[in-house]
């Protein structure tokens, strides 16, 4: 419940839990399947270097719908969409527990990730028109925790479920899980709050939906060669061309998904631009340090599991002072320099190898989880800090709907590299994957040291005025 809300009705506590729960199943989901790759590979006959497809549909899948979240809403009122989200994830849930292959599984994942796509953005609407505005803030902080928790437990419960039962039941938990969010939906959601249509722009969401799709698919399919890396270039050319064609659409649409207005605000051109580049480095991680740990380093499922509590550690406990740097340097500077250890962080694993200290792994994890919780916290603050109000909520859809993309790309990236070196390397000893996993740890950090030639474009020594850093925090 949230503290010192007394006028609060019951209903709209449970309203509350019910959204986290949403969270947390969303959030644990992106988590739980990282330690499980391997085991997963091995059960359908496949490489566990060839898994990130399993991640990269998830992700995309959130990303394309997300931009209709709020219209569906609209349309057929947020406890509908809501119920329907949650049967959806149950139902790619229970597919993907049943898959026999691959390409079912990556199916499946596609199924799960469109329902976990609206989870959140209709849940926030919910707690949104449920709540006055000066109790909002408070409500979106409770709903927030679930977040930080499901990251926290996600792959030590994966990994421990894996060694002890089989991969097949982290989906089958979110069964009863979605059950009880369906039901609590059904009864504390209210019924008549569907609203007035506005338009849509299904032209340019087609357009937008397939160039987000095609430019990852094709990323994702560069690791191959012959048709595969020829029908990826095409995938290539034509995403580019549909997001070039939304943007001029957008510029003579009636109802634009997003507003042209929007990116003449300077700061959230630069942010939007600065959260996809550095995240395609920091979004490879959770994929690569439990597959990396498992295939080469011989950890089992539930160490690797394990391995990766320092990292959610870590982000935890800086967040409490990432206001003071911003306030004393600016964000420009901060984001630079903090920009610059992050990509060092991400490179610094290409030194992992047999043998290797846990005490020193576990403090190298802990500081990747500080600065790229420092990195979250403050480009997602500049992003829409100066947004007017009217323009906020389409310009948070938009930001989520980047960082969606970028983790997909991002893991799509790490796997391209990673399966292009290891082909590379085919025929000589095991080491040879150890080397291939050095190589994409590189060339990850690379690409994050991209996105400073960005945030250099942020005006310099400008602290926050009005907004606090945090609100907008969704990693």
């Amino acid at each position: 419940m949230i503290p010192h809300a007394p006028e609060a009705s019951s209903e709209r506590q449970a309203l509350l839990w019910l959204v986290a729960l949403g969270f947390f199943m969303q959030t644990l989901d992106a988590t739980i399947v990282n330690t499980a790759l391997p085991a997963m590979a091995r059960d359908l006959g496949e490489s566990p270097l060839q898994m990130h497809s399993v991640i990269v549909s998830y992700s995309l899948a959130m990303a394309v719908l997300i931009p209709a979240s709020g219209w569906l809403a609209d349309r057929f009122g947020t406890r509908q969409v809501f119920m329907a989200a949650i049967a959806l994830f149950v139902a790619g849930s229970v597919l993907c527990a049943l898959s026999p292959t691959l390409a079912l599984l990556v199916g499946a994942r596609v199924v799960q990730g469109l329902g976990g796509a609206l989870l959140l953005p209709v849940g926030r609407l919910a707690v949104l028109r449920a709540f006055p505005r000066d109790e909002f803030l408070k409500a979106m902080s409770f709903v927030a925790i679930p977040g930080l928790i499901g990251p926290l437990i996600g792959p030590t419960l994966g990994g421990w479920m894996v060694e002890y039962a089989s991969w097949h039941w982290i989906f089958w938990v979110n069964v009863p899980v979605g059950a009880v969010g369906f039901l609590a939906a059904r009864r504390f959601m209210r019924a008549d709050d569907a609203r007035g249509v506005r338009g849509f722009d299904a032209v340019g969401y087609g357009l937008l939906a397939f160039g987000m799709a095609a430019v990852s698919l094709g990323v994702e399919a560069m690791a191959g060669g012959g048709v595969r890396r020829a029908s990826a270039l095409v995938l290539l050319v034509f995403g580019v061309a549909s997001l070039a064609a939304y943007g001029l659409h957008a510029l003579r649409a009636a109802n634009p998904l997003f507003a042209p207005a929007l990116f003449g605000v300077r700061t959230l051109r630069v942010g939007l631009l600065g959260n996809f580049f550095s995240r395609l480095g920091s979004s490879a991680m959770p994929f690569m340090i439990p597959l990396v740990l498992q295939v080469s380093l011989g950890y089992s499922p539930l160490h690797a599991g394990l391995m990766m509590l320092p990292t959610v550690l870590g982000s935890m406990a800086v967040k409490p002072f990432v206001t003071g740097p911003v306030q004393r340097f600016g964000y420009r500077e901060v984001l630079v320099v903090n920009t610059c250890a992050l990509a060092v962080l991400i490179a610094s694993f290409a030194l992992l190898a047999p043998g290797r200290s846990l005490v020193w792994m576990a403090a190298q994890l802990a500081a990747f989880g500080m600065v790229n919780s420092m990195q979250f916290s403050a480009m997602n603050t500049v992003t829409l800090k100066d947004l007017e109000p009217q323009h906020a909520s389409s310009g948070n859809s938009l930001l989520s709907m980047v960082q969606m993309l970028a983790m997909g790309m991002g893991v799509a990236l790490a796997g391209a590299v990673l399966a292009s070196m290891q082909t590379h390397f085919e025929g000589s000893t095991g080491g040879s994957t150890l080397m291939a996993f050095r190589i994409t740890f590189t060339c990850m950090g690379l690409l994050t040291l991209a996105a400073t030639a960005l945030f250099l474009q942020l005006p310099p020594h400008e602290p926050p005025r009005e907004r606090p850093l945090g609100p907008v925090e969704h990693s």
